[in-house]
C-alpha cells in the first residue's frame, strides 16, 4: 500500500487522544477518515479545517448493528476501506474482587467486543477488494499483568491473540493485521481512567487513583511519533504482526519473556510428564 495516494482509514475512538491525533495527521495528507466515536461533536471543533475528507460518525461500537449499518454505509459511499484502526479503549482500575460483573464486562465490552463487531462487519468489504490493513491498538498490559487492572488486562491480552488468529485468516485475501502495544504516551488516557465503586481499602485503589492522576501529563512517549508510526506501517508491503512502542513497553514485555522462559524451564519435568507411559 502506498501512502502517496490517497487511502481511506477508518478509525475508533477519535473525539481525543491518539485517535484525534492521528485523524489530524491524516486529513493533513489529504487522507480520507471515517472517524467514529461516540460523540463526534467535540472532534468536528477539533478538525474544521478538512471538512471534504472528513466523515464523522456517531457510533457505540458495542452495537453490533450500529456497526454493521455504519460501516456499510460509509463503505457504499466511499467506495473502500484501506486502513481499519481499533482505537478506541477503556480502563477501569480495581481488583477482581472489588470489581463488579457489570464493571468487567463494561470493560471487555469497549475494548474486546467493540474491536470484534468492527472486524466482523468491515472484513466483507476488505475481503472483497482483496486488500486492507487492520490495526488493532493493545496495550504492554496485553503482554504483562498488572495488579488492580485485570479487566484491562484480560481484554488487551485477548486482542493480541484475536489478532494472532485474524492475520493467519486473512493472509491469503491480501489483507494485513497489525496489533500495537504502546506504553505510556502523553494523551488524555490517564484522566479518562475509571475507578471501581465499591473499595476494599487493602487493594490500594484511592492511592493509585492519586498516583495515576499526578503521572498525567509527565508520561515520556511522543505521540505525534506514534502516530507516523502507523501511517508509515500502513505503507509497508511486510508491516509487522506484533509491533511494541515504546522504551518501556520493549523493557517490560522483554524481562516478562525472560522470567516465563524461566518458569517454562524450571517446571518442565512436570510440563513433559504428562502423556501415557
Amino acid at each position: 500500500m502506498n501512502t502517496d495516494k490517497q487511502q481511506t482509514w477508518l478509525i475508533t475512538g477519535t473525539s481525543k487522544g491518539l485517535g484525534l491525533q492521528l485523524t489530524r495527521l491524516l486529513l493533513s495528507l489529504g487522507h480520507q477518515v471515517i472517524a467514529t466515536s461516540r460523540s463526534v461533536s467535540a472532534l468536528q471543533r477539533e478538525i474544521a479545517a478538512y471538512p471534504q475528507h472528513l466523515r464523522a460518525i456517531p457510533l457505540d461500537i458495542t452495537s453490533d448493528q450500529q456497526v454493521k449499518e455504519a460501516i456499510d454505509q460509509a463503505a457504499g459511499e466511499l467506495g473502500r476501506i484501506d486502513v481499519v484502526v481499533n482505537n478506541a479503549g477503556y480502563s477501569l482500575v480495581g481488583s477482581m474482587e472489588e470489581m463488579s460483573d457489570a464493571e468487567f464486562r463494561q470493560t471487555m465490552d469497549v475494548n474486546l467486543f467493540g474491536t470484534a463487531n468492527i472486524i466482523r462487519h468491515v472484513m466483507p468489504h476488505l475481503r472483497r477488494q482483496q486488500s486492507g490493513h487492520i490495526i488493532n491498538i493493545s496495550s504492554n498490559a496485553g503482554y504483562v499483568g498488572f495488579a488492580n487492572a485485570a479487566s484491562y488486562n484480560a481484554a488487551k491480552f485477548a486482542i493480541i491473540g484475536l489478532s494472532e488468529a485474524l492475520a493467519q485468516e486473512v493472509g491469503g485475501f491480501g489483507i494485513k493485521v497489525t496489533v500495537v502495544a504502546p506504553g505510556q504516551f502523553r494523551t488524555e488516557f490517564m484522566n479518562s481512567i475509571s475507578y471501581v465503586k465499591n473499595r476494599i481499602d487493602v487493594y490500594g485503589v484511592d492511592q493509585a487513583e492519586k498516583t495515576w492522576s499526578q503521572f498525567s501529563g509527565k508520561q515520556q512517549g511522543d505521540p505525534e511519533k506514534l502516530v507516523k508510526i502507523l501511517v508509515e506501517i500502513a505503507g509497508m508491503q511486510q508491516p509487522p504482526l506484533h509491533l511494541l512502542l515504546g522504551p518501556d513497553t520493549y523493557e517490560l514485555v522483554t524481562e516478562k519473556r525472560k522470567q516465563e522462559d524461566a518458569e517454562f524451564e524450571a517446571w518442565k519435568p512436570i510440563t513433559l510428564s504428562t502423556n501415557f507411559d
